[in-house]
């Protein structure tokens, strides 16, 4: 009987939205997915990046040179980012990797906005961070 318990509150547990909430998806329809490495490349290239963290992370350590638009603040906007931007310019968009909904849902915002090159940088601030590039 505990064996059963345990497999049914198991399998309760990992089906749960809320569970299946804690992880990002691998892609956003639209827009590129990159790795830490394309993200580099892009960043050596000028492209630009956007921090769609809170502001404490912001304020804790960015990629340089990008732009702070949090998206639960409903600072990020499609009016905000094409003041950053025209919607045929490349532009990465990062928060905290795979546990950080946030740079998803930016994804597909901008997306739906009519920006057409959307690069989802997934791995985020901590996989930048462990490959040793540069933080301000």
């Amino acid at each position: 009987m505990k064996k059963t318990l345990s497999i049914l509150f198991l399998t309760f547990f990992l089906n749960s939205p809320s569970w299946a909430d804690d992880v990002s998806p691998m892609t956003i329809a639209g827009a590129t997915t990159v790795t830490t490495s394309e993200a580099k490349a892009l960043f050596d290239s000028e492209v630009l990046f956007v921090d769609v963290r809170k502001d404490s992370d912001w304020d804790a350590g960015r990629v340089p040179g990008a732009v702070h638009l949090d998206n639960k603040k409903g600072v990020f906007t499609e009016a905000s980012l094409s003041a950053e931007m025209s919607k045929d310019e490349k532009v990465v968009i990062y928060c905290n990797g795979e546990k950080c909904p946030r740079s998803a849902k930016g994804c597909k915002q901008a997306v739906e906005w009519g920006f057409t090159k959307v690069f989802y940088y997934r791995d985020g601030m901590p996989a930048w961070k462990s490959a040793g590039y540069p933080v301000e």
